[in-house]
């Protein structure tokens, strides 16, 4: 059986030599200890290069592990129009196959092209779906600009975070979640 890890955080984190050492550690945990071969990512955010970067670097190390990207509609049209161009322009000036985006595979998942401007909040639920783990960089006490409503300009609202609505679905679907925000050391099982 396939196990699947994916990791949501904030576009902008704090990157340090710990984090990625920290992230390291548990990743390799999940491959060697709880059978994890499959890692999801989605985009725009350090967070998720950082994960990216460590899960590729230990391919290298366990080469049966496959890295899934599941891109938002916008994304996506952009991959579709340009990836056979730099697919195969990669492949001729390196003589190997070379997946795109350094992925094995692109999901496609159902409200893709039917979520408008909140696909990355699908997108997000469709990963959180699709895995047993789930690691994150979610700060509670992240808060978005408040903004003027589009459809009645007098009224003001303060959007919810995507990384906040993914935390929060992860919950309500019992996952197991790290959130590394607060440096955890340990995965917190929300069974128990």
């Amino acid at each position: 059986m396939n196990k699947s890890c994916c990791f949501i955080g904030h576009r902008k984190i704090n990157l340090t030599k710990q984090l990625e050492t920290q992230l390291q550690k548990i990743i390799e945990s999940l491959i060697v200890h709880h059978q994890v071969n499959v890692f999801l990512f989605g985009s725009k955010s350090q967070f998720n290069d950082i994960c990216h970067a460590v899960v590729t670097s230990l391919k290298e190390k366990y080469p049966w592990i496959k890295r899934i990207a599941y891109t938002c509609q916008s994304e996506s049209c952009i991959l579709e129009k340009e990836k056979e161009k730099w697919k195969e322009l990669y492949t001729t000036v390196l003589s190997k196959d070379i997946p795109l985006l350094c992925m094995e595979e692109e999901y496609h998942y159902p409200a893709k092209y039917k979520a408008g401007k909140a696909s990355y909040v699908e997108r997000n639920y469709a990963m959180i779906d699709h895995s047993q783990y789930c690691i994150f960089y979610y700060d509670p006490s992240y808060t978005i600009p408040i903004r003027q409503n589009s459809k009645n300009k007098n009224a003001l609202f303060r959007p919810s975070s995507g990384t906040q609505l993914a935390y929060q679905y992860a919950v309500k679907k019992k996952k197991i979640l790290l959130n590394l925000f607060h440096n955890e050391s340990i995965m917190i099982n929300i069974f128990e």
